[in-house]
C-alpha cells in the first residue's frame, strides 16, 4: 500500500478534499500541519472540526501543549509509526498538510539531530529582540551563506536554530550530511491547484469565520501562558493579540491578518514549487482522475 500526501497553500481547501479522499481510499488522516500538533488552537490554526474527526480518524493533532516546544524531528519520529499503524490495520496513511518542512522530513529523512541549548536560544531572542531579526540573519548570512539562502530572513526561529547547530556542532549546518533515512514505503505526493484570486478570496472568508467563531478569546486565552517560541509564531496570534492590546482596531487587525495570510500561502507555494515529485490537480480534477489512479494502482481490489 502507498503513503499518499495532499499538500497546498493554506486556504486551499485541503481539509474538506482530504475527507472525500479519506472515504474514498478507506484512509486514516494523519495532520501534517506545524501548528495543529498544539493544544487549544483550534481557531487559529483551522483545524478539521470535532464532529469531522470523528467520521474519518485523525492523527499528530492537539498532541501537545503550546507551551511546550516541539521539534520536525519528533513530528517525523510519530509520523512513521503511524504509518506503521495504519498500514498494519489494513489502512491508507493520507497525509494532508501545508508544512513543506514536516512532508520533507518524512519523505526524505533529516539531518542529524543537534543538541539544543536554550541558553543560547534565548541568548539569541534577547539579541533580535534589542537589535531586530536582520542582525543575527547577518550573522548567519556571514557564518554559513549556504543555510542563509534557504531561510526567509523573518523567520526567526530557523535562523535561531541554525545558528544553535553551528554553536553547539562546531560545523556549518549546511556542511553536515542528511541522514539516509528516506520513507520505505512508495508514496505519492499531490497537490491542490488552487486560482490565486479564489484563493485570496478563501483567505478572506478563512479570516471573516475566523473571527465570528471568536478567535479573539482564542487568543485572549492563550496570552496568559508562557507559549513556546514555535507556537507564539502561529499565524493571526501576534496579529490578534495586537488588537486586544489596542494596538490597532478589529478591522485593522482583520486586513493584517489576511494580508499575512496571502504572504504565507506564497512561502507555501514557494517551497513546494520546485518539488518535481508533486502532482498537482484542481480540487475536481484530483477528485475525480486522481482518486482512480490512486485506487486501481496502489489502494487494490475492494476500494472505491
Amino acid at each position: 500500500m502507498p503513503v499518499i500526501f495532499l499538500v497546498g497553500p493554506t486556504a486551499s481547501g485541503k481539509t474538506e478534499l482530504s475527507i472525500k479522499l479519506a472515504r474514498k481510499l478507506n484512509a486514516e488522516i494523519v495532520s501534517c500541519d506545524s501548528m495543529c500538533v498544539y493544544k487549544g488552537m483550534d481557531i487559529l490554526t483551522s483545524k478539521p472540526s470535532p464532529s469531522v474527526r470523528k467520521k474519518i480518524k485523525h492523527h499528530l493533532i492537539d498532541i501537545i501543549q503550546p507551551t511546550e516546544e516541539f521539534s520536525v524531528a519528533e513530528y517525523r519520529r510519530m509520523a512513521l509509526f503511524k504509518i506503521e499503524d495504519i498500514l498494519k490495520r489494513g489502512k491508507t496513511p493520507l497525509f494532508v498538510g501545508g508544512s513543506g518542512l514536516y512532508v520533507k522530513a518524512v519523505t526524505d529523512g533529516l539531518f542529524p539531530s543537534a543538541e539544543k541549548d536554550l541558553k543560547f536560544r534565548k541568548l539569541q531572542e534577547a539579541l533580535a529582540k534589542k537589535y531586530g531579526k536582520g542582525y543575527l540573519y547577518k550573522k548567519l548570512k556571514k557564518m554559513d551563506p549556504a543555510r542563509a539562502e534557504k531561510i526567509h530572513p523573518n523567520d526567526l526561529r530557523r535562523v535561531i536554530r541554525a545558528l544553535e547547530i553551528y554553536h553547539t556542532e562546531k560545523k556549518r549546518p549546511s556542511e553536515l550530511n542528511r541522514s539516509t533515512e528516506p520513507l520505505k514505503y512508495d508514496f505519492k505526493i499531490f497537490g491542490l491547484a488552487v486560482e490565486r484570486n479564489e484563493l485570496y478570496r478563501n483567505i478572506d472568508d478563512r479570516v471573516e469565520e475566523m473571527f465570528k467563531k471568536g478567535i479573539a478569546g482564542e487568543v485572549k486565552k492563550l496570552s496568559k501562558k508562557t507559549l513556546s517560541m514555535t507556537a507564539g509564531k502561529a499565524l493571526g496570534y501576534g496579529e490578534v493579540l495586537g488588537y486586544l492590546k489596542g494596538g490597532y482596531s478589529l478591522e485593522e487587525a482583520k486586513e493584517l491578518l489576511k494580508k499575512n495570510t496571502r504572504h504565507f500561502a506564497k512561502r507555501q507555494l514557494t517551497w513546494f514549487r520546485p518539488d518535481s515529485r508533486i502532482h498537482w490537480f484542481s480540487f475536481q480534477d484530483l477528485y475525480k482522475t486522481v482518486i482512480v489512479r490512486v485506487s486501481r494502482s496502489w489502494v487494490g481490489k475492494g476500494v472505491g
